[in-house]
Order: structure tokens, then sequence, then C-alpha cells
């Protein structure tokens, strides 16, 4: 009985071990569950870490203004013939190059060749009877000095050899006049450039004055661009400028600017000569001059605007209370200018104050934020 009565009390001191260790256990994880769910509760308390920008006021800010101009061919005729005719061969096609005083096109010119022909024969004739009066004259000039003959015959020749050489004029100018025709029945590049448009073919009928082929002058490119008054007095002739192009930047030197302001454009033409072939005829190209502004301001970019009410712009300023924290506030501000991806503003931010740079639809005025690195 003494053996079995110490067992039972061995078995009554396991159970009591046992379940003062489970307690134990569930405490344990009782606390450290509550730990964890304080730490979860201080870290969602902690003020969120916001993006910020500090401000910084200027007095000489400047934005680029580009001015959009076309790059054009100095030269560009459509070319046609003076007289009408049938056409006999056009020996170019568009985007044939060619260059100065280079035959393009002909006209069926046989008719007029003969008339010429017959002018010249015109002429001969003419000179033939020229001839014979000076010879009939010289005679009666020889009579008259022996006194075999009146001065009235002798004056009468000398005007027959007058009136002869008159005709041979006339004949030698209406030939000289079809030769011109001859060569109004030819069609020559006026200078190098490139076939454009060609508006008919052999065996068609031109009209005076028809224009049958385009020609550019690619050789030689210009850029005609609108500037403001006070913007084209600025620049100077003779200076290089930088435009950009669809195929990168290039350069043109100022030729010359007319001066007077369009009632239409309210902007005066100004005229710049491409160097180099880098760009074609037709393309655009824009010229950036640099504008002062003239106000004090600073930049933000335009992420840092939150729009109100009546078209109103607004910045969220950080301010800091003696405790070190910072609380985030709405401040009006005027955009003075606006550039691609930032605004020039003014307003009642003091200079050196920290703004929010993004993210404003992830906070709320009055809440407490961190700030994170100045940009």
């Amino acid at each position: 009985m003494s053996i079995h009565h110490g067992f039972r009390r061995i078995g009554a001191g396991a159970a009591v071990l046992a379940a003062a260790l489970g307690i134990a256990f569930l405490v344990i994880l009782v606390s450290a569950s509550r730990g964890a769910d304080a730490g979860l509760q201080d870290a969602q308390s902690a003020p969120p870490v916001v993006a910020t920008l500090g401000v910084a006021y200027r007095t000489d800010a400047s934005i680029a203004e580009n001015y959009a101009g076309l790059v054009t061919a100095r030269r560009e005729s459509d070319l046609g013939f003076e007289r009408g005719g049938r056409i006999d061969a056009i020996s170019v096609d568009v985007g044939d190059r060619v260059t100065q005083g280079q035959v393009l096109a002909r006209l069926d010119t046989r008719a007029l060749e003969a008339q010429i022909a017959a002018a010249d024969a015109q002429t001969a004739e003419a000179r033939a009877q020229v001839d014979l009066a000076q010879v009939t004259q010289d005679r009666q000039q020889a009579l008259l000095e022996r006194g075999h003959i009146s001065q009235q015959r002798l004056d009468e020749a000398s005007t027959t050899t007058h009136a002869a050489d008159a005709r041979r004029l006339a004949a030698a100018a209406s030939a000289n006049a079809l030769r011109a025709q001859l060569s109004l029945s030819v069609i020559a590049a006026p200078f190098d450039g490139v076939i454009t448009a060609r508006l008919s073919d052999e065996g068609g009928i031109a009209s005076p004055g028809q224009g049958l082929l385009r020609i550019v002058e690619d050789g030689a490119l210009e850029i005609r661009v609108g500037l403001p008054a006070e913007v084209a007095a600025r620049l100077q002739t003779g200076t290089q400028y930088r435009f950009t192009t669809d195929r990168g930047e290039i350069d043109a030197r100022l030729r010359a600017s007319t001066g007077i302001v369009d009632t239409r454009t309210r902007s005066v033409t100004v005229l710049f000569d491409v160097d180099g072939h880098t760009v074609s005829a037709g393309q655009v190209a824009r010229l950036a001059i640099d504008q002062t502004i003239s106000a004090d301001g600073f930049w933000v970019p335009t992420s840092a605007l939150a729009e109100g009410r009546r078209g109103l712009w607004s910045v969220y300023v950080l301010e800091a209370d003696e405790y070190g924290t910072y609380t985030i506030a709405p401040h009006v501000v005027e955009t003075v200018r606006i550039d691609a991806g930032r605004a020039f503003v003014r307003g009642a931010v003091h200079d050196g104050a920290l703004i929010l740079r993004s993210g404003l639809d992830r906070v709320t005025p009055g809440q407490r934020v961190r700030p994170g690195v100045d940009g």
C-alpha cells in the first residue's frame, strides 16, 4: 500500500508541474502578441515620409520661348514656254537633279525654222538690192562730177539706195525676231536644283506661260520665322542661331528681317540661311529664344501644384511646430509662366520653405508628415 501511495503522489506532482508550464507558455504567447500589436499600431501611427522641395526665389529667371518656322528653298520656279506650240521633248522627270542652263524641254520648231529660212532669203535679196543701188549711186556720182547729169538724178539714186538698205534692215529684223521665237521654244534650268513636278508630256499643246515643270533650288535653303517685334529687334544680322528639327539640331545664319509687323499675325518675318544640308525643304524648324521673366518667384514641378477653387493653385508647405514635427498646409500661389513639366510661381511662401514635390493625392491638409530628401 505504501508503494502505490507513493506513485499517486508522484503523478499528482507531475500534473501540477505540467499545468504550471502550460500556463507560463500561454502568458508568454499573450505578451508577445500584445507586443506585436503595439508595434504595429506604432508603425501605423507614424507620420508618412513625403518628397519635399526647398523653395528658392529667383530674380533673374528666364524661359525658352519656341518659335516655329518652315524650311524652304530660296528659289522655286514653275517653268513654261513663252510661246505656244506642240511639245516635242521633255528630257527630265520628277526627282531629277539639273544644272543651270541644262535644256529641260523643247517645242516642235519645224514651222518656225522654215519661217526663219524664208526671212533669211528675204534679207539676202534685200542686201543684193542694196548693193545694186549703191553701184548705181556711185555711177551717178561720177557722171555728176563730169557734168553729164543733174543733181536731181544723183539724189534719186541715193534715195533708192537708202530705201533698199531699209528693206534689208527690216528683213534682217524679221529673221532675228523669228530666231528669238526659236530660243523661246526651249526651257532651260535657271539654276541648279531638283525637278519636283512634271505637269505635261510629249505631244501635248503648250499655251504661253503654262507651267510644265517645277524646279526647287535644294542647295540653298532658308527658314522663315515670325517673331514678336521686340524679339526680332534683339537678333543680330550675320549671327548663327540653333534650330531644332525632327532630324536633330541645325545652325542657321540670320540674313535679314523685314522689320514690319504683319497686321494679321502681329509678327515680324525673319529670314535665316541654313548652313549645311541636313534638312529638307518643307520641314518645321523651331528657334528657342530665352525670355526674361519680369517677376520674382520660384520654380516648382507641376506635380507640386494643387488646383483649388476659382482657378487658383496651391502648394503644400511643411510647417514645423515647437516639437519639431511637421504638418502640411496649402498656400495659394500665382502661376507666372508654365514650361514643360514645371511652373514659375509666386505667392505667400517664404524663401527656403519646404513644400511637397509630389504625391499630393496621398495627403490631406493638416496631416503630420516627415520630410524626405530635399530635391
